[in-house]
């Protein structure tokens, strides 16, 4: 490959999931018009129709839509086959519009944002960087559906691969009281401990989790209840 023919570090590779070519290409167009910083490849078709051909493109962020031409959510069978991928690449989830069933299912199946078909172009593009930077992208409503839907399954385990817990009972009731909506206060109130006892719990919790924040925490819960699916 001679140097002129490389990709750009700064560009990112944005991978289509479409339920038809209509809107695979409005996206993409779309994309093209917001200059050189996106390379842009779409699948159309079926959820098996895109499993099939989802290894020969590589990619840094995946947008896959709930709909395909198999069924309203189809697009969750990409997801599940695109996180399960040894060398597995961030997912966005591609939703007409806000469903909490539908919203907490991405999540657990080990999306990384919830973007939704009404916003902007130039939401999408942001929402892409931040995804590709690591980080969750996720609005205060759909963060809530989240944390109901998680309240709803309790009790819950977080655990390694071995099925191991990972944290100590006390800082599971932590845990469960993040996710129910608290506030260090109100947390330390509930397990009659100190402010500071709240937050050093908090800190070991992240360094266990690999977690920075009390929204990659619940996600990261969130993606736990659906066995088989790592959290990154």
């Amino acid at each position: 490959m001679t140097k002129s023919s490389r990709r750009p570090k700064s560009q990112i590779r944005v991978l289509i999931v479409s339920p038809d070519n209509m809107t695979g290409e409005l996206l993409s167009g779309a994309f093209r018009k917001r200059g050189s910083d996106f390379v842009v490849k779409t699948l159309v078709g079926t959820s098996q129709h895109i499993i099939e051909r989802l290894d020969g493109c590589k990619s840094d962020v995946a947008l896959i839509s709930d709909e395909l031409q198999d069924g309203p959510k189809a697009g969750f069978k990409v997801l599940q086959k695109v996180r399960a991928a040894p060398q597995s690449t961030p997912a966005i989830m591609l939703l007409k519009s806000s469903k909490p069933d539908s919203v907490v299912e991405a999540f657990r199946e080990g999306a990384r944002g919830i973007f939704y078909r009404a916003h902007s172009m130039k939401a999408l593009t942001k929402c892409i960087r931040t995804v590709h930077q690591g980080q969750f992208w996720i609005s205060t409503e759909d963060l809530e559906h989240v944390m109901s839907g998680l309240c709803e399954t309790k009790p819950f385990r977080i655990v390694d691969s071995n099925g191991l817990a990972l944290l100590t009972r006390r800082e599971e009731d932590v845990v469960r009281l993040v996710v129910e909506g608290m506030k260090n206060r109100e947390i330390a109130h509930s397990l009659q401990v100190s402010d500071h006892s709240v937050r050093n719990y908090l800190y070991r919790i992240f360094e266990k989790l690999g977690v920075s924040s009390r929204v990659e925490l619940i996600l990261h819960v969130s993606a736990q209840q659906n066995p088989g699916i790592t959290s990154r």
